[in-house]
């Protein structure tokens, strides 16, 4: 698609940033490119919003794109960012986090967040689930009742925090009842660190 090419080049971006925005590896997006393969109307509909053209304007059917967002009056342009998916995280008995930091997602400048894991299980739903991105804010710390990235020695798991502090009593619990909380004590704690905050989650359709 030479159309596709031109419309890359003329925004500034490689094509590795517009990869990872369609969360596919840059040979995939380069066979686009060189009109190897064929974008699925889908995944074609998310390039046009990443240059803010329309379907038509890349496959050719029209001469003028569509005005940028920000040439639009009243219509607020949607600023991006890349931040690093690291691996999974358990939503039931803790997994070992494997770090994968080639992987990128792209989310809107207003999400503070520092990287995302992939949510693995169902202890967490009906909020969160099997296969969704979790997007995590790391901090020391969070509140009780709130969800968080919790590192058990070298394992992680995604769940409610609550520390009572009198008892030195530290509880994880699961949104699905069907999960048992799991409870730590005294000398169990020393193994135990707050990885972050989960601050949003994207379910994948």
């Amino acid at each position: 698609m030479e159309r596709l090419r031109l419309v890359r080049e003329q925004a500034g971006v490689t094509q590795r940033e517009v990869a990872d925005f369609l969360n596919l590896n840059r040979t995939t997006y380069n066979k686009y490119e060189n009109g190897a393969s064929t974008p699925t109307p889908e995944i074609l509909a998310r390039i046009a919003d990443f240059f803010h053209v329309s379907v038509d304007y890349l496959l050719e059917r029209e001469e003028t794109p569509t005005p940028a967002y920000s040439d639009i009056p009243n219509v607020r342009q949607i600023k991006k960012k890349k931040i690093p998916v690291l691996g999974e995280i358990a939503c039931g008995k803790p997994i070992f986090a494997d770090e994968q930091r080639d992987v990128y997602v792209s989310v809107t400048d207003d999400l503070v967040c520092d990287y995302a894991l992939i949510a693995k299980g169902e202890s967490m739903t009906p909020r969160i689930h099997d296969g969704d991105l979790v997007f995590i804010r790391e901090m020391p710390a969070v509140e009780n009742g709130r969800i968080a990235a919790v590192l058990i020695e070298d394992e992680a798991t995604l769940k409610r925090v609550f520390f009572d502090a009198g008892r030195q009593q530290l509880t994880l619990t699961a949104d699905n009842p069907a999960f048992p909380p799991f409870v730590y004590t005294g000398a169990e704690l020393m193994s135990i660190r707050i990885l972050g905050l989960a601050v949003a989650a994207q379910t994948r359709l």
